[in-house]
This record gives C-alpha cells, sequence and structure tokens, in this order.
C-alpha cells in the first residue's frame, strides 16, 4: 500500500521518511463520523485526501489465529528503497531515491568515503588528557567564601562558654563558610550543643535558639559580613530527690554506699554521676570484689513538682566476695610457676585487692622479657573457710626480644667527654640471669667489663651481681690501670616500686697500678696496690621520687671495711654518711639541700692507693671546682685526695611547663685528716636548666668557684641525666 501525501509547503522541515504534518490555518482538516470516529482528512488547498482509517485497516493483510504456524514468504516485489536525506528544501523538489539493493540482488556501488575518514589517527600525546574538574576538587582557598562572627549568651553563667567554644561549629569554621546557609547551619549545630551542655549540669529544661543576622554597615571593618548568635535559656536547675542502689549484700554493708559520693539534694550532672560511678568500678576490685559490674542508671525526672527533681537508681552486679587463689599460666612460657609466685606481694587466701594483681602485671612488665603479659581474675568454685571465693590470677605471656643495646654520653669540665656502650641478654640463664658487656670511651676514662646479674634472685627485686672490669683512669689527681673482680647482693629500688629501706652487701678483690706523688722521695712513683674490701650500705628514702624528688628526705649509710697490700698489710675502715631534704614551697618550687660527710679510719693517706681516697669538686660534689680537685695538693699543684671530706649544698628548683630553672650554691672540702673539719670550705654558685622528660630531667649546669686557688677555673659545665641530689 502507498501513503500518497501532499508535497510541504515553503519552510516545513522534511524528514528521511514522510513529511512533518503542516502546521497553521492552512493544516488539513480531520473528518469525523457521529461517533467520533475518524473518517479522512481533507486538505483546504483542494488536494487528494490523506487515506482514511478504514481504508489503510482493510488494506493490511489479515493476520492468523494460530501462533504456531509458519511464517508467510517474503513476496517477490520491488526492493525496498529507502530515502535518503533531502537534498533541498526547495518546494516542489523531488527527491531522489536510491535502492539499498539492485534488482539481480547485489550491492549498489558504495558512497564516495568522506577524505577525513582516510587521515590517519593524531597521536593521543596531542590530546588535553587534564581530568575534568569537579566541584570537590576547588579548593577551599579558591572557593568564594564569605565572613562571619560568632557570639554566644546564657552559657557565660554557667561557666560553659569555653568548653562550648572548643566543641562549637561556628567556631571550628573559623568565621568563614561558603554561603548564609553552611552559616545557618553550624548554628544549628551548636544550639543542639548548647542543649547538650546545660543537660550535663543538670538544667533538662534548657532551650537554646540561633539567629543570622547581617552585620550592619555602619562598621565599615565588618561590612557585608554575618553574625551568628546562639542565646541559650538554662532553665530550672534538677537535683536528686532519692539515690537508690540495687545490688546483692556486700562486706561491710556500707562498702557501696560509701563509695558512691551522690546525695540527696546534688544537681544531677554528668560528671559528678559519672565520677561516682566509676569509683565504684574502682574501689570495689580493690575490697574483695573483681568481677563488680554496674548495670545501666536509671534517673526518673519529675518536671511537674515545683522543685526540679530525679531519683537516681544504679544496679549493680558485686559478684562474689573473693581472696586470692593460685597462679596459673598459659601462652609462650617466659618463666615457669615457680619464678612465677616470686613476683607476688601477697599470699593466697589474702583478700582480692586489684592494686597487688596490677602490681604484679607491672613487676612482669619490667622485666623487659614480654612483648605482652596480662594477669587476669580466674572464678574458680572453690570456697574458702571465711566463705569468700579462691580466684586464680590467669598469667599469659608472650616472649619478647631478650637482647637490647644500649648508649649514654655525657660531659663535664675536670672529667672531660666519656661515652658508655653495652650489649645485653637479660635471660642468658633462665630466669633472668643476664649477661652485659659494657665498653667505656672517653677522653679520662677507657674500660671493658662483663657483668653477670640474677635478678629477682630467690626474692623480688633481690639482686645478685656479679663483675669482672679492666679500666683506665687519667686525671689530675691519679692515672691508675684497675682490674676488679667483685660481687654483690642489693635489695634497691626500682622504677614500679620505689622502697623505703634498701641495702647492698658484697665484696671486692681490686689490683690496680697507679701514679702516686712520693713526698719523701718529692717526686712521682708508680706503685701496685693490692685490695680486699666487703662493702656495704643502708638506705632509707621517703621521697617521691628516684630521679625527680619534689618531697621527702634520704638518709644514706656506706661502710667498707678494707685490707691493703703494698709492702705489708694494713687494713681500715671507709665511712660515708649523707642525707637530702627536698621541700615543696609551692607547686612550682622546691627547696632542696644535701650534706654529706666522709672518713677513712686505721690507715696513712699516703699508704692507700690514690684511687681509695676521698676528693672533692666536681658535678656531684662541689660544682664549680674541677672534678677532685678541691682537697690537699702536691707540689706540682696536683690534687693528692684526702681521708676525710664535708659538703653541703642547697638548690631550689624552679619549673615551668617542661622547663625549670636552678640556682644553686654548694660548699665542701677534702682534709688530709681523718674526719672532717669546718674550716677551708670552698663555695660555688651558679645556674642550671632542666628538661624534664618521661624518663627524668635532663640537667644543664653552670658554676664558678666563689673563693678560687690558683689554678681554679672560672666556670664549670656539667650535663647529665637526673637532679644533682
Amino acid at each position: 500500500m502507498a501513503l500518497v501525501a501532499a508535497a510541504p509547503a515553503h519552510g516545513q522541515f522534511n524528514q528521511q521518511q514522510g513529511v512533518a504534518p503542516a502546521r497553521g490555518p492552512d493544516a488539513p482538516k480531520v473528518e469525523r463520523d457521529n461517533d467520533g470516529v475518524q473518517t479522512g482528512v481533507t486538505d483546504p488547498n483542494g488536494n487528494a485526501p490523506i487515506v482514511p482509517d478504514s481504508e489503510f485497516n482493510a488494506a493490511l493483510p489479515p493476520l492468523s489465529g494460530d501462533i504456531n504456524a509458519p511464517l508467510e514468504p517474503m513476496p517477490a516485489e520491488a526492493p525496498v528503497v529507502r530515502t535518503p536525506p533531502a537534498q533541498t528544501s526547495t518546494p516542489g523538489a523531488t527527491v531522489a531515491q536510491q535502492p539499498l539493493v539492485n534488482p539481480d540482488g547485489t550491492l549498489p556501488p558504495a558512497a564516495a568515503e568522506n577524505p577525513e575518514l582516510a587521515q590517519p589517527l593524531q597521536p593521543l600525546g596531542t590530546f588535553d588528557s587534564a581530568p575534568l574538574q569537579t566541584v570537590a576538587d576547588v579548593k577551599d582557598a579558591d572557593a568564594p567564601q564569605i565572613r562571619y562572627d560568632t557570639e554566644l549568651k546564657g552559657l557565660e553563667k554557667l561557666d560553659l562558654a569555653a568548653q562550648f567554644k572548643s566543641l562549637s561549629a561556628l567556631q571550628e569554621g573559623g568565621g568563614k563558610a561558603a554561603n548564609a546557609t553552611q552559616v545557618a547551619a553550624r548554628a544549628r549545630e551548636d544550639e543542639a550543643l548548647a542543649v547538650r551542655l546545660m543537660k550535663s549540669l543538670g538544667y533538662y529544661d534548657g532551650t537554646a535558639i540561633s539567629m543570622v543576622e547581617t552585620v550592619p554597615n555602619a562598621d565599615a571593618t565588618k561590612a557585608g559580613r554575618l553574625r551568628a548568635t546562639v542565646t541559650a535559656t538554662p532553665g530550672r536547675l534538677y537535683t536528686l530527690s532519692s539515690v537508690a542502689i540495687e545490688a546483692q549484700p556486700v562486706t561491710p554493708p556500707d562498702l557501696l554506699s560509701r563509695n558512691l559520693p551522690l546525695r540527696v539534694g546534688d544537681p544531677i550532672e554528668a560528671a559528678r554521676i559519672q565520677g561516682a560511678e566509676a569509683n565504684v568500678s574502682l574501689v570495689l576490685p580493690q575490697q574483695g570484689y573483681p568481677f563488680v559490674k554496674l548495670g545501666d542508671r536509671d534517673i526518673l525526672l519529675d518536671d511537674q513538682s515545683e522543685k526540679a527533681t530525679g531519683a537516681y537508681t544504679l544496679p549493680v552486679d558485686t559478684g562474689p566476695r573473693s581472696s586470692f587463689g593460685n597462679l596459673v599460666t598459659t601462652g609462650d612460657p617466659v618463666f615457669d610457676l615457680k619464678h612465677l609466685n616470686v613476683f607476688p606481694r601477697f599470699d593466697a587466701g589474702d583478700l582480692y585487692d586489684s592494686r597487688k594483681r596490677d602490681d604484679l602485671r607491672d613487676a612482669l612488665v619490667a622485666t623487659g622479657l614480654f612483648s605482652s603479659v596480662s594477669v587476669e581474675p580466674q572464678r574458680t568454685g572453690r570456697t574458702n573457710a571465711d566463705g569468700t571465693e579462691a580466684v586464680d590470677l590467669l598469667v599469659r605471656q608472650s616472649k619478647g626480644p631478650a637482647r637490647t643495646l644500649a648508649g649514654s654520653a655525657g660531659y663535664s669540665t675536670g672529667q672531660g667527654f666519656k661515652a658508655e656502650g653495652s650489649w645485653t641478654h637479660r635471660n642468658l640463664f633462665p630466669p633472668e640471669g643476664a649477661l652485659i658487656g659494657t665498653i667505656v670511651a672517653g677522653t679520662q676514662e677507657q674500660g671493658a667489663s662483663g657483668t653477670f646479674r640474677r635478678s629477682n634472685a630467690g626474692r623480688r627485686d633481690k639482686t645478685f651481681t656479679a663483675i669482672a672490669s679492666a679500666v683506665h683512669q687519667n686525671y689530675d689527681a691519679f692515672d691508675a690501670f684497675t682490674g676488679t673482680l667483685s660481687a654483690r647482693w642489693s635489695y634497691v629500688s626500682t622504677p614500679i616500686w620505689q622502697k623505703r629501706f634498701t641495702y647492698y652487701y658484697g665484696g671486692e678483690l681490686v689490683g690496680t697500678n697507679e701514679s702516686v706523688y712520693d713526698f719523701t722521695e718529692g717526686r712521682n712513683v708508680r706503685r701496685t696496690y693490692g685490695i680486699v674490701a666487703l662493702p656495704g650500705q643502708v638506705e632509707w628514702d621517703t621521697s617521691d621520687s628516684l630521679l625527680n624528688p619534689t618531697r621527702g628526705y634520704r638518709l644514706r649509710l656506706n661502710v667498707s671495711p678494707e685490707g691493703a697490700v703494698s709492702g705489708g698489710f694494713k687494713p681500715y675502715v671507709r665511712t660515708q654518711i649523707e642525707g637530702t631534704l627536698y621541700y615543696p614551697v609551692s607547686n612550682s618550687l622546691v627547696i632542696a639541700g644535701r650534706a654529706r660527710a666522709a672518713s677513712i679510719q686505721g690507715i696513712a693517706r699516703d699508704d692507700l692507693a690514690p684511687s681509695r681516697r676521698y676528693y672533692g669538686g666536681g658535678g656531684g660534689s662541689v660544682r664549680g671546682y674541677g672534678y677532685q680537685r678541691l682537697g690537699p695538693f702536691d707540689p706540682n699543684g696536683d690534687p693528692v685526695g684526702g681521708r676525710s671530706l664535708n659538703e653541703f649544698a642547697l638548690e631550689a628548683r624552679y619549673r615551668f611547663g617542661n622547663f625549670g630553672i636552678v640556682p644553686f650554691v654548694d660548699a665542701g672540702n677534702s682534709y688530709e685528716s681523718s674526719l672532717p673539719k669546718g674550716s677551708e670550705l670552698k663555695f660555688g654558685a651558679g645556674i642550671g636548666g632542666r628538661f624534664y622528660t618521661n624518663f627524668g630531667p635532663m640537667r644543664i649546669d653552670v658554676a664558678t668557684p666563689l673563693n678560687p686557688r690558683p689554678g681554679d677555673g672560672k666556670v664549670a659545665l656539667y650535663i647529665s641525666i637526673g637532679q644533682a641530689f
């Protein structure tokens, strides 16, 4: 069937398969019957009518109702033709039609190829490969911004202004925003923040409102700026009308109420309530309840009464009252149960105390042999005679590296530069049998030593040490080549447990070849000494820190019976007593004082090896004077030491943050006599700087002698770790 259409009017758009319907007053008219069905279309210009629907439908081939019937064969009619795009828009022009397939079934000749398609492709490098920029790629600095000011009202009287500013979205924006909508959104966030802060103090009726407005142009510096104002209204303060604890009976009966510091009439303040509950969680495990669990608190607010109140209820599951049972272990074993039982400071059957459990864990950590270690209470179901349940402590062990390398360096006037390096295997001879190799290199001291150390030897913090060393010391007082064999038992303070009473005792064999001034011959000679010593020390310490004490005192006594072999056996006794005091004037200022006295009885000074005599001066003595330069001199101007010593020191330790300033005055001297004298004291003064770290203060002291002798320097410098005393 052919579809007849009128030629397009001038100006109408031609399509490839048909013509767009005409528009305007000359458009064809649609003819319909009485039922509204279209019967035809007539052209007002008199052209032939468009085929009506009834005729078009009658021309359609009949359809079979059988969907499984085979398709009808294609009729052998003229090939389908296509209408190419219009070549002209002139009215009445005919359009040539080119068949898709020739009558003989061959394809028509191909159209001429576009010459641009025959050109080679351009190299990729000639294209702009920069990615497209999205909104997210635009930096804040490049985006247009507006400025705004933030104003807070209503929270100042509650002391919440500082906390609000630290959490405020408006404050976090720094007074800059992309647009006013963003400022308004931040202000709404701050409304909710203000309400939360007021509720945290017990103002549960509190409300907040924000307003964003343009700053008047009268202020030229703020023209075009916005002002965001957050106004808070606290309302009534809610207080506790009752405090109730739902729990099993405990021993003593008031254990829970005594350790929940909340009372009727207290504000319902979040920090106060959370702190009180945390106190219960902390104290009960210290009083025999390791498995205590706090439930969810309930606060029933009454906003209808004249006074705004709330009824507080805290459910607590205390668990059984418990005592210490046995140690059990799991994991990669570093210590067996025998050695693990050296560490606890409690006995089986003692009332459970979480502080003692933590102390056990800290002691294990301090050995340095674990990569991780934990101590956890475990229920056993065993009931003791006192009604408590025995709780075992499960020690989970994980082995860590046993070897370490360490080094230190320092400098002081008189001692010069000194560096020390060591290698340690802390568990070469289990349990806790360490081997330590040390090398010392310095301008005036060189040496090497090997040390065997057994830590926690049969008792916690009791240590056995054996040392073999060879050292060369070259100072103004003496030049000595010394070999030492020593053994010592000690019970001393550690970083996790500073003890009141400590001690050590042991023995030494010393062989030394030293230069000494022979006053009878009037010259320096070298002599060899053999020395046997039984040194010992006891100390009483009430200070609050090993490296940086701020209060308390220390008393120390050293006694060493010795015998020297040099042309005969000569016994003598070396003694020294020292006391230090620390008084805190304020949180920032501590006054520290020290006094020391020493004596050697039973031998003449010139029969003593120079390295066993007493000398004054240096960073640990009277600062301002050279190391070992206080005391008698030989005719060459070199110190020869003495049999007695006295020293005094006073410091004002002022600390600000991690830094400190320490002015100080020292005094003292050494004497040829066996007892120190009160006269002939030498004074030094100076100032020091402190840098406080986690392991102790770094010390730099600069001092000068106040009554120098000929040959004394004007300034002395000392650098070390820890306070001077």
